[in-house]
């Protein structure tokens, strides 16, 4: 392989400052996952100081999101009915029933009422310790639904790049060699997205002087910036000699350790901000003489594109060109 072969040459062009470390042993899998997301534990430091809850709350899925929100609305109410049925139900004014369950329920209800401060009236609190009790967790109610307030906004008005990445990339027939290809496009009914850029870069393991090594280097692309993005986008990097996969076969692409970081970063006007998106692909993802299938045409009338996104994936089988 023309990697391995002429490593010290292509050191010269090793991304500096990449944030990854070189000795090979030291990691478990790939460096990004699929979704974008480091393939990264972090130890050392206490369970509260490792995690920014402001920020897990707006990226956690929306399913967790609610059932937090569900699951502290109701141990909150819990714990002050508790509270309440221990100082007393009696300094409920209004309640109506007999049985210790019942009493308990009423307070819970109350306790609910007081959260969101909505007071019906039917019940009313009495004695100096229900009232300040009471006002208390108003306070409580109106902080909690002023901070969920924030974090749905959040949620809602964060700036995220809709696009999806095929799933995997292809090594094609290009300009009477090969190139490595992969594709992505937006999905959502969005305006097109302005000033997109894309980088890739490999990482890939190499054996340098008996030891293994993780080198890292900036693949050039056939074009790297686009003024607008509204259909589909295949990104290209030649495989020529300056390539760093010069002379990878299939064979090398399933026996060699590597992976390529994609980052994609564009302008979208409905947020007026910038919004990024990064998948990666293992050498296991990469398919050796496949080329992608289009993905929009015209429509019946001739006078509108539609984009397929659901054939993001589709490839077919293609002959290889000989390259000596």
């Amino acid at each position: 392989m023309a990697l391995l072969k002429n490593s010290n040459k292509l050191t010269d062009q090793l991304i500096p400052n990449t944030g990854f470390g070189t000795n090979a042993s030291s990691y478990g899998g790939r460096l990004i996952n699929k979704d974008g997301s480091y393939n990264l534990k972090k130890s050392g430091v206490g369970f509260f100081e490792k995690y920014s809850w402001f920020h897990s709350m707006l990226t956690i899925s929306r399913i967790k999101f609610f059932l937090i929100i569900l699951c502290f609305y109701i141990s909150v109410n819990l714990l002050f009915t508790v509270v309440y049925y221990l100082v007393g139900v009696h300094h409920l004014k209004g309640l109506d029933v007999t049985s210790e369950l019942d009493k308990f329920l009423e307070a819970f209800f109350f306790s609910t009422q007081t959260f969101t401060t909505v007071g019906y009236g039917r019940i009313s609190p009495s004695g100096l310790v229900m009232s300040a009790v009471s006002s208390f967790q108003a306070l409580i109610g109106l902080l909690s639904f002023a901070l969920a307030t924030g974090l749905m906004y959040g949620r809602f008005g964060m700036p995220k790049a809709y696009i999806k990445f095929s799933t995997e990339a292809l090594i094609s027939p290009y300009q009477g060699g090969t190139g490595l290809m992969l594709r992505f496009t937006p999905f959502k009914n969005t305006p097109a997205l302005i000033d997109v850029e894309a980088k890739i870069s490999l990482a890939i393991i190499v054996n340098e002087k008996e030891t293994l090594q993780n080198k890292f280097y900036n693949l050039a692309l056939e074009t790297n910036k686009i003024n607008a993005l509204a259909l589909s986008w295949t990104l290209v990097h030649p495989i020529d000699k300056d390539s760093p996969l010069w002379g990878f076969s299939s064979q090398d692409f399933e026996n060699t350790k590597g992976e390529l970081l994609v980052y994609i970063k564009a302008f979208d006007d409905t947020f007026s901000n910038n919004v990024i998106a990064r998948t990666s692909y293992t050498f296991g993802e990469i398919r050796y003489g496949k080329k992608f299938t289009p993905m929009y045409k015209r429509d019946d009338t001739g006078q509108t594109t539609v984009l397929h996104v659901e054939l993001l994936n589709t490839y077919t089988e293609v002959t290889m060109p000989l390259i000596n």
